[in-house]
Formats: C-alpha cells, sequence, structure tokens
C-alpha cells in the first residue's frame, strides 16, 4: 500500500472493511478484527490511527507488530496470516495490517477461561462493527470453505414453504418458518442454511436476529 492509498483509506473512515486502533491493546482484542475481517470480505487493521481519524502513530513498530502475529497464530483457529507493513504518513508511523478474504472460514477465536478451553467463537464485520456470528452463519461460513463439499440441494414441501413466503413477505426468519412449517427451530435452520449454501438465498445479521431473502 503507498502512502496516498494510507491517507485516502484514513479519510474515509472506519467501514465493514476498515478498523482504526490507536495500538494494540491486546492479542484478544487484536484478533477479534482480524479474524472478523478473514470471515467477511477481507479488510485493514490500522494501527496508530485514532478513531476519529487522528494519526497518532505508534511509539515501537516491533512490540505492536509481535502482538500481531501472536493474535494471528495463537488465537485464531485456524491461523490468519496477514501483510503487514509500516507507513510514514504525517511524520508518524502506521501499521497497517491487510487481511484477505478467506477460503479456510470460519476463523474462530481461541479462548480459554482458568485453563479450561471455552466455546470458540466466529466473529464477522457487521458495517464498522466486529459481531459475533450466529450458529447459522458459521455454518453458511463453513460451507464456503475451499474444502467443504459440494452441496446437493433438494426442494421438499418445507423448502416450498419457505419459497412461497418469501413470494409475500421481504425476509423470514428461523422462528416464523419452524412455526408455519410445523418444524423444529434446529430443523428449520439446518434448511434455510442449506438453502444459503445453494445460494438461493441471503443471510442477514442485525443485532437482534437472523434473517433471510430471496438471492437476487
Amino acid at each position: 500500500m503507498r502512502r496516498h492509498q494510507l491517507r485516502e483509506i484514513i479519510s474515509e473512515g472506519e467501514s465493514s472493511t476498515v478498523e482504526f486502533k490507536r495500538k494494540c491493546a491486546s492479542p484478544q482484542k487484536i484478533a477479534r478484527e482480524l479474524i472478523a475481517f478473514a470471515n467477511s470480505s477481507g479488510g485493514v487493521l490500522l494501527v496508530g490511527v485514532d478513531d476519529d481519524g487522528s494519526i497518532v502513530g505508534v511509539k515501537s513498530e516491533k512490540e505492536e507488530i509481535e502482538i500481531i502475529n501472536h493474535a494471528c497464530e495463537f488465537f485464531s483457529d485456524p491461523p490468519i496470516e496477514p501483510e503487514i507493513s509500516i507507513i510514514q504518513i504525517s511524520y508518524e508511523d502506521v501499521v497497517v495490517v491487510e487481511v484477505s478474504e478467506s477460503d479456510q472460514k470460519p476463523h474462530r477465536m481461541v479462548e480459554n477461561d482458568n485453563g479450561k478451553a471455552k466455546e470458540q467463537t466466529v466473529y464477522i464485520r457487521k458495517g464498522a462493527s466486529t459481531v459475533a456470528a450466529s450458529k447459522e452463519v458459521a455454518k453458511v461460513l463453513a460451507g464456503q470453505n475451499s474444502n467443504s463439499p459440494p452441496i446437493t440441494l433438494s426442494i421438499g414441501r418445507h423448502e416450498k414453504k419457505a419459497f412461497e413466503y418469501l413470494n409475500d413477505n421481504d425476509r423470514i426468519t428461523v422462528r416464523e418458518f419452524a412455526h408455519f412449517s410445523n418444524i423444529s427451530e434446529r430443523r428449520a435452520a439446518r434448511l434455510l442454511v442449506r438453502l444459503v449454501r445453494a445460494g438461493v438465498l441471503h443471510i442477514h445479521t442485525n443485532e437482534s436476529l437472523d434473517y433471510y431473502t430471496l438471492a437476487s
């Protein structure tokens, strides 16, 4: 990345593909951001830039890069391999961490509680925020893995009910689908995820719940 490209990115502010950090507070916090980029459309983490776009620089590039590498190697499963560079702008050094969209989704956060392994969380980008993905979104991401077997789709009566509902409504949730199809929410989620993986539905995430729409 060149200096003028970095200036342009900073001027546009944080987004689904750009995150600012004054410094790397901890490997865990940095890992969440990088995992979210890898599970989404990729992105750029800029260390040495305040939330408002002010360029504050970093005191020690070596220390920041060590934390970033530690985050990628030990707090992401599978590990992330970003491109890291140092760019001087306004007489300050900014650490630029570029993460490509992964073909090994989903990357999960490696966490433990007093030495005991916790359930690994999948993070994604939602607008300019990093959020935990639902189990359904994680399954969709797994279907995008390059090692995932191809999916075969059969349209049964439950799938037809979903299409009929979406012809009359903009969106559908797992609970709605389960209710009018008279099936369990677990089965409803599984069927909707298969339709997403087949490319006929889209899954959307907001703060309260996931919902599904017809693919355009």
